[in-house]
């Protein structure tokens, strides 16, 4: 394996060597027979994170053509090697005792718990504390957001997860199936959040995934009907990335909204990840 230079949380790295190590992290992931866990898998991987992460002033909008082509590869590899990472975890976590007492086996626990905290916060500074109905889109195997908040912010609300991914709703729903008071309030859907349109109006806020929309472009479709058809004062969380943790995840900006009224946009300075962005649909 290509040895790579470190860095860490308080060294600003200089734009050229970062695209350098990040376009070589690319080269080896796309040599890889499968994306599936495995210590090469999860070393590469592990070396990206930490990498997009560093501070930098990397502007991606000024990437040139070839880099920004790279990025929406390594984006597409990411989401692959997520899911696959997630599935393997879930479906162990199914065959053990008390699964939901162990989502700290996880590799990323910790980070999901920071990030499910933070938007708890944004969503209690801007007057959402009790929702008696919340969406999650693009929920995964392994939907540790809902689960975290579920359970330790928001432990009255009912949870919508919709995935496209039938496999992974079994998989989510399996873990959940083995606590029947949560069980209650989580329901698992194998839907295009596009074609649920009226029902959209029952939540009072709507979480949106980072890899839900692969893009800027496919995102900013989802945003549409979305904001079409959820509730007049609802409330739409929307992950991005902002720096060089957009080689991980897409990024929306704020020009991207339409109509919705932008409420927060919070960009993270330590090992999380997405950006967060807490919009509300106005009321006419």
């Amino acid at each position: 394996m290509a040895s790579f230079q470190n860095f860490n949380l308080e060294t600003q790295i200089p734009e050229d060597v970062l695209i350098a190590q990040i376009v070589q992290l690319h080269a080896s992931i796309t040599k890889l027979q499968s994306l599936g866990p495995s210590m090469q898998v999860n070393s590469l991987f592990t070396h990206l994170v930490n990498l997009c992460t560093v501070p930098s002033s990397i502007n991606i909008q000024a990437l040139p053509h070839e880099v920004k082509n790279m990025r929406e590869s390594l984006i597409n590899l990411c989401g692959q090697a997520e899911g696959l990472l997630e599935l393997e975890f879930s479906s162990f976590l199914a065959q053990i005792l008390k699964p939901l007492n162990n989502l700290t086996l996880f590799p990323y626990y910790g980070n999901y718990v920071k990030l499910a905290n933070l938007e708890n916060i944004i969503l209690r500074d801007n007057v959402l504390v009790h929702p008696k109905k919340v969406a999650f889109v693009g929920s995964g195997p392994m939907p540790l957001t809902s689960l975290i908040i579920a359970t330790h912010h928001l432990v009255s609300t009912h949870f919508d997860n919709f995935d496209i991914d039938k496999k992974a709703n079994e998989a989510a729903h399996r873990i959940v199936a083995t606590d029947s008071e949560l069980e209650k309030r989580m329901k698992f859907e194998t839907q295009d959040i596009m074609e649920v349109k009226e029902r959209l109006g029952q939540y009072d806020c709507i979480f949106l995934a980072a890899l839900v929309g692969m893009s800027r472009e496919e995102k900013v479709k989802i945003l549409g009907p979305v904001g079409k058809y959820m509730k007049e004062g609802g409330f739409l969380l929307v992950r991005s990335a902002r720096g060089a943790r957009a080689f991980l995840y897409p990024v929306v900006e704020e020009h991207d909204f339409g109509n919705f009224e932008v409420l927060t946009i919070f960009h993270p300075t330590n090992d999380v990840i997405n950006s967060v962005v807490l919009l509300r649909k106005p009321t006419v």
